[in-house]
């Protein structure tokens, strides 16, 4: 097999126009673990589904904390992610320092698409492969922003990357319409349901895997601990018993229970047939 020849440089061009560098940095978003980011009127909502490299290891952090106003939640590499979220929180501090207030978050979405589009056009450097949902609130409202490796954002009102990531946004895109007048519990909810798809069948939601931050209206960015988790994965737990007909000898003038009245009826059976004839024993011709 022989090397794609296009491939060891970001600033060179294949035939078909395509930058391979780039593209790799994009699937490793897709092969990150998924997490989902929507927003009301009033506030904004990351849930992330965190991932375990092993059974003696913990889980992979995925939401990272920026400002009181700020944080993201991450798919693709870790290390790139981290790299990001110490420039942001430098640019943060900047510009508390230098005008007392916060950053708004569009314009740190944009230093940060002019950062990461830096490592497209350098020779020295290779693409961020991490995908970063940010949310945020400002004067202006709450954010959802969506970043990815070629260094374009996007804003968005709700948005899923990730690992089977398409199932999400095929729940978000269903209920788009209710979440602007969604509380925030109702909101987290729908944030569960979406990343529930994201799963595989054998795998559940527990308080364990999964992350959820909230930031909105009076209220600082902030990830809620395992107890919290653990009654929002309750909520979404909870299903109604499949309808089906009641079993036999279970109705109101029933005095014994299903199992004993059927074990009467046998006995009523044998007895009526009469004693059974054992089988006689037959010689086997050698």
């Amino acid at each position: 097999m022989f090397r794609n020849q296009y491939d060891s440089d970001v600033t060179v061009w294949s035939p078909q126009g395509r930058l391979h560098q780039v593209e790799y940095a994009m699937e490793a978003v897709k092969l990150g673990s998924a997490t989902v980011g929507l927003k009301s009127r009033d506030c904004a909502v990351l849930v992330a589904l965190k991932r375990a490299s092993s059974e003696l290891a913990s889980y992979q952090k995925k939401i990272i904390p920026i400002d009181d106003h700020l944080g993201i939640s991450i798919a693709g590499i870790t290390a790139d992610a981290r790299v990001l979220s110490r420039y942001m929180r430098q640019e943060c501090l900047d510009y508390k320092y230098s005008y007392d207030t916060y950053h708004p978050v569009s314009r740190l979405i944009m230093l940060l698409g002019n950062r990461m589009q830096s490592c497209t056009q350098r020779y020295d450097r290779r693409p961020y492969g991490v995908g970063l949902l940010v949310a945020g609130y400002d004067e202006r409202g709450p954010h959802i922003f969506e970043v990815v490796p070629s260094a374009n954002y996007f804003n968005c009102k709700a948005m899923s990357i990730g690992s089977r990531s398409q199932s999400a946004r095929t729940y978000l895109e269903k209920h788009i319409n209710e979440f602007v007048d969604c509380s925030k519990d109702e909101l987290i909810k729908h944030g569960l349901e979406a990343l529930k798809g994201t799963l595989p069948s054998e795998d559940l939601l527990t308080n364990a895997n999964i992350s959820i931050a909230v930031v909105g209206k009076n209220e600082k960015f902030h990830i809620l601990d395992d107890k919290e988790n653990s009654q929002y994965v309750s909520l979404i737990d909870k299903r109604p018993p499949p309808p089906g007909p009641p079993p036999s000898g279970a109705g109101p003038g029933s005095s014994q229970p299903p199992s004993v009245d059927k074990a009467q009826d046998e006995k009523d059976r044998a007895a009526e047939k009469g004693p059974v004839d054992p089988i006689p024993d037959v010689a086997m011709e050698t």
